[in-house]
């Protein structure tokens, strides 16, 4: 239940709803639904039957009818990965990606990567955008340009020192283009990698596989730049070596080659009122060895996979941006967005016209980034959709405990079902217990969290 310190601070209007619902003949199992989904936020209501049955007798093992519950609704996990809408699935979602990125770095007999893998050569990259304009900022030394030393959390870090003549155009441009760029840098790292090896890139294929899990984060500028484990393996994957001439410091040299060769750019023709222009990445460039655990760095891989994990769930909102698609310029207003992310917003709307074929419009709310936030190579590691499937299996597995059915062969029994969507989200009242619930559950998780941490510490010292 909400504790008394939250109802203290609730409208009337959500206190009546908490009140309705604490007191409804369906409030226990109304919160089982939401312990089951995690706490979510924006749940998916279902409603419908399934019927398993004994295929050689025909008889009925199991009958489940949503009449029976709360509303005549199921209420299923909305599985969102932002943050910003729902935290309890974006909390899954982070975990699901720090598992798949480790598993690349680390290994994972499960999943049939090798725990070699943490011998082949392996760095966490950084590629950001060009300049489009100072902005106000936190240099490692001095002053920002405009004079100032500025707190961490000061508003104005990010936003242009000049509006007048900050190029917001080229700034969104760059972003709508950032996924084409990676397209390219990871073309031209097999070049150089084939170039340092004195190899055509036929042969190098026979021999070396470039293997990367990345994520995308906006900086405060707004603009796009992307952080990348990228990996060395043999010709056939995670499972065999890769070549002695393929060292750590070969893969950053070849990286640094890939980011700033001609090759790496994509092209914006002119149009209308726009130049026509080039974009490449940034001269900050950061390329760091990945190493074990415990061996003193501060680049592990525990620490990587927990940096893109994090950045997995969020999105172009942390620039002050809406987190969905923007309808109209007013409800920039409606909405209070700031003033920098209100003219990166407005250089898409005005630059729509201009490039069609680019969407821009429809990205406003990404200030023009359409590309995936986190993505991989195919060999990297294992794919979100064989960790969700794990998942599942396990929570079927337990469900045919609970039933009395985990002794009989799953060939033996045919299931029947039929569900139809029946809408989401919660009342205000729901929203707030809701709320409490996922709190409660992520308390629960620190807690284990900890305790494990603990156990771990305690080993070691013994």
């Amino acid at each position: 239940m909400t504790d008394t310190a939250t109802l203290a601070g609730l409208d009337p209007t959500t206190l009546g709803d908490i009140l309705r619902v604490a007191g409804s003949d369906g409030f226990d199992r109304w919160q089982d639904q939401i312990r089951r989904s995690g706490g979510c936020a924006d749940p998916i209501h279902l409603t419908g039957w399934t019927l398993t049955k004994d295929k050689t007798t025909g008889a009925t093992l199991h009958h489940y009818t949503t009449e029976t519950e709360p509303g005549g609704r199921l209420r299923i996990a909305c599985g969102n990965r932002r943050a910003s809408r729902c935290p309890s699935c974006a909390y899954t979602y982070a975990g699901d990606t720090y598992h798949l990125i480790r598993a690349g770095l680390a290994g994972d007999d499960s999943r049939d990567i090798p725990a070699t893998v943490r011998e082949h050569p392996r760095v966490f990259a950084t590629l950001t955008a060009p300049s489009f304009g100072p902005v106000h900022n936190r240099p490692d030394h001095g002053t920002c340009r405009c004079g100032s030393t500025h707190p961490t959390d000061d508003p104005a870090l990010g936003t242009a020192l000049d509006p007048v003549t900050y190029d917001y155009a080229a700034a969104v441009l760059f972003n709508n283009h950032a996924g084409q760029l990676w397209q390219r840098f990871t073309t031209r790292l097999r070049r150089e990698l084939a170039a340092r090896a004195g190899l055509s890139q036929r042969a190098l294929a026979d021999v070396l596989r470039v293997s990367y899990g990345k994520v995308a984060e906006f900086q405060k500028r707004g603009a796009i730049h992307f952080h990348a484990v990228i990996r060395l393996d043999g010709a056939d994957g995670p499972d065999s070596p890769p070549p002695s001439w393929a060292t750590t410091s070969a893969l950053t040299d070849a990286i640094r080659a890939a980011a700033h060769h001609t090759y790496t750019s994509v092209s914006a023709p002119a149009a209308a009122d726009q130049p026509a222009r080039t974009f490449r990445w940034g001269t900050q460039l950061d390329i760091r060895p990945v190493k074990a655990f415990g061996d003193g760095s501060d680049v592990t891989e525990q620490a990587v996979a927990a940096y893109v994990a994090k950045y997995a769930t969020k999105a172009a909102e942390t620039t002050g941006t809406l987190d969905r698609r923007i309808g109209e310029l007013a409800e920039l207003d409606r909405h209070g967005v700031p003033d920098h992310a209100r003219r990166l917003i407005r250089a898409c709307w005005d630059l729509d016209a201009t490039y069609p074929e680019r969407k821009l419009w429809a990205w406003a709310h990404m200030l023009g980034f359409r590309g995936h936030f986190s993505s991989k190579s195919r060999r990297y590691s294992t794919t979100l959709a064989a960790l969700r499937q794990t998942r599942a299996d396990y929570r079927a597995a337990q469900e045919r405990g609970a039933l009395g059915l985990d002794d009989r062969e799953p060939d033996t029994v045919l299931v029947l079902a039929d569900w139809q969507y029946a809408g989401h989200g919660h009342t205000p009242g729901e929203s707030a217990l809701a709320a409490t619930i996922a709190r409660d559950l992520q308390l629960n998780r620190e807690t284990a969290r900890e305790a494990l941490q603990d156990l771990v510490l305690e080993g070691a010292a013994a």
